[in-house]
């Protein structure tokens, strides 16, 4: 693991949950592109990547120092368990310190986390939804994806073929984690209501059922064998090369019935793939005209009509995916968030690097 000194280091990105979530992932992707730009950013706890730079926990007397260009450095918490410290280390030791705090949350904050919110230096919330349940002022700057890594395939018929995938086949895609939360069993309700009629198109299950979710998603694979669906409705699991599914696709459905942020529209419509999405997270703030259509969550019969609706207006598809990637590498790129935190860390903080 590559520890590093924290001498050298300018932003702190504590990750104090070993089990994988959203958060981690942000952390993950983030962190590489920040450092690329010159933010200077080390990683601190478990469940992290040995690629990421990491700093020891023992090495953060150095705090009561100065870092780079004599300035505090910024802890960047994104939970609860993270604030807490860095305030005990600012407030009670006296070390210098900055804290900054990303929210994602879209309901409202206890008591406990209001208080640790006002002992903040500055608030990123990642959406306008979500800045509307902060009780104090907030910058908004959105999750943004590697739109290099997520593009549209040069040949699609190919991209299909070298996954197995029948080239002449449409496929209607719905990625993430399988569970009642992420809507998954919408989605193969909706599959099964259109698909009948629709014999050119298929759909894809891509993620991954843990602990108590597994049920669920053999409950949904037992559906869809009942409906003599199983050769078109494919439950893949869960794949590292995720950007390579999501180039065989020719529409993707969000069918989440609670999100905090979501990714998945972002990646879809990167790589050209148009995208219905129910109203819940951020996604009414990253569908934008032509690129997709937003429904009302939790509503499988307005899934089937927009579904039905997309499936058989081809022109609109072919629209959507030449729109869809130059939205998002306009407007949520990886390097574009990390630039705008850039501008929180730095300009206003700590100085400009």
């Amino acid at each position: 693991m590559p520890y590093i000194d924290l001498a050298d280091v300018r932003v702190l990105a504590p990750n104090f949950k070993r089990r994988l979530s959203g958060v981690t992932s942000t952390i993950i992707q983030l962190v590489p592109v920040q450092n690329r730009l010159g933010q200077k950013v080390a990683v601190i706890g478990p469940g992290l990547p040995q690629s990421l730079p990491h700093v020891c926990f023992r090495d953060l007397w150095q705090l009561w120092q100065l870092g780079p260009d004599e300035k505090p450095r910024v802890w960047h918490a994104r939970r609860n368990i993270e604030m807490l410290p860095a305030i005990i280390m600012r407030d009670i030791l006296r070390m210098k310190l900055k804290i900054v705090f990303t929210s994602a949350s879209q309901r409202k904050h206890s008591g406990w986390t209001k208080f640790l919110i006002s002992r903040m230096d500055a608030i990123i919330s990642t959406s306008e939804k979500t800045a509307s349940y902060m009780d104090v002022p907030s910058t908004v700057i959105m999750h943004g994806i590697d739109t290099e890594r997520f593009s549209p395939p040069v040949d699609k018929a190919e991209a299909k073929r070298a996954l197995g995938l029948n080239p002449n086949q449409k496929y209607a895609g719905c990625f993430g984690r399988v569970r009642h939360q992420k809507g998954t069993d919408l989605f193969v309700d909706a599959m099964i209501t259109v698909l009948p009629q629709n014999p050119d198109w298929s759909a894809i299950i891509a993620g991954r059922a843990t602990g108590p979710h597994v049920e669920f998603e053999n409950s949904l694979k037992e559906k869809v064998r009942a409906a003599g669906l199983a050769d078109r409705i494919l439950f893949v699991g869960e794949h590292t090369n995720i950007n390579e599914w999501y180039r065989t696709l020719d529409l993707f459905i969000a069918p989440q019935r609670w999100e905090g942020f979501g990714l998945t529209p972002l990646e879809a419509m990167a790589s050209g793939v148009p995208v219905i999405a129910t109203d819940v997270g951020a996604f009414p703030e990253l569908i934008e005209g032509e690129t997709g259509e937003v429904i009302a969550r939790n509503d499988v019969e307005l899934m089937i009509s927009a579904t039905r609706g997309w499936m058989e207006d081809g022109a609109r598809r072919i629209a959507s995916s030449a729109r869809a990637h130059d939205h998002i590498a306009q407007k949520f790129s990886i390097e574009g968030e990390a630039l705008s935190l850039g501008a929180i860390y730095f300009k206003q903080y700590i100085g400009a690097p």
